[in-house]
């Protein structure tokens, strides 16, 4: 069972922070969102690449905090490709100094909020790198407004092949699947909140209802009714 879980905006432009206390050893799934964490847990400081499909924790109990980057924005913050880390989750030790990670980690295990720690951890970060190529934005804007990937390519004066490189790097997969995790989200979204599921279907991008469920399926892992009930 978990408990306690909330998120707000981060001082940070763009990422999210949050926490979560969970008294069993089993949370739900992690979906597809196009972002990367920055995770503490029991005395750790892990990394979350991006996901692919549904991410099912494996030792969930205890305590945890993150920051989630906006979709893009995670490897200028952490120094590594996203698509070294696709699919992953590994110590912040694999990716830092080791003598940085073990100051950081002390540092939040000694705080009284863990989070607001963290969230430290990733605004010290942000001011010693350049900052994210707003080219980044652009291009989750626009898959998330529903453009065409090669409508995207050239608004942006990019080539297809370009288009796909640079979305390697900075999501850790291709804008074909960007797009259809961003797309999940809105879907998501939109049927939370009550929307029939046809009409999410459409409101989405998705050609029809049979698409959604089979684009949930895949990326979810379970059908969208049963995500749903699960909250």
């Amino acid at each position: 069972m978990t408990y306690g879980y909330v998120e707000r905006a981060s001082r940070l432009a763009g990422a999210v922070v949050w926490s979560r206390g969970t008294s069993g050893s089993t949370v739900g799934a992690v979906l597809p969102d196009g972002c990367m964490d920055l995770l503490w847990h029991e005395g750790r400081l892990l990394v979350a690449g991006p996901d692919t499909q549904a991410y099912v924790p494996g030792d969930a109990a205890g305590h945890w905090a993150g920051v989630r980057f906006y979709p893009g924005t995670g490897p200028t913050f952490l120094g590594v490709p996203a698509h070294e880390l696709r699919d992953l989750r590994v110590d912040l030790a694999d990716l830092w100094p080791a003598s940085e990670v073990r100051r950081r980690t002390a540092r939040v295990a000694a705080a009284a909020d863990p989070a607001t720690a963290l969230e430290q951890v990733a605004l010290d970060r942000a001011a010693a790198t350049d900052p994210p190529d707003p080219l980044l934005r652009e291009v989750v804007t626009a898959l998330d407004a529903g453009r065409s990937i090669a409508a995207t390519a050239d608004r942006l004066g990019l080539s297809a092949r370009q288009l796909h490189r640079r979305s390697l790097t900075a999501f850790g997969y291709g804008p074909k699947t960007l797009a259809r995790v961003l797309r999940l989200q809105r879907a998501l979204a939109l049927a939370r909140a009550g929307v029939p599921f046809a009409e999410t279907a459409a409101r989405s991008g998705f050609a029809d209802q049979a698409h959604l469920a089979r684009d949930v399926r895949e990326l979810a892992g379970t059908p969208l009714g049963e995500l749903l009930a699960r909250g």
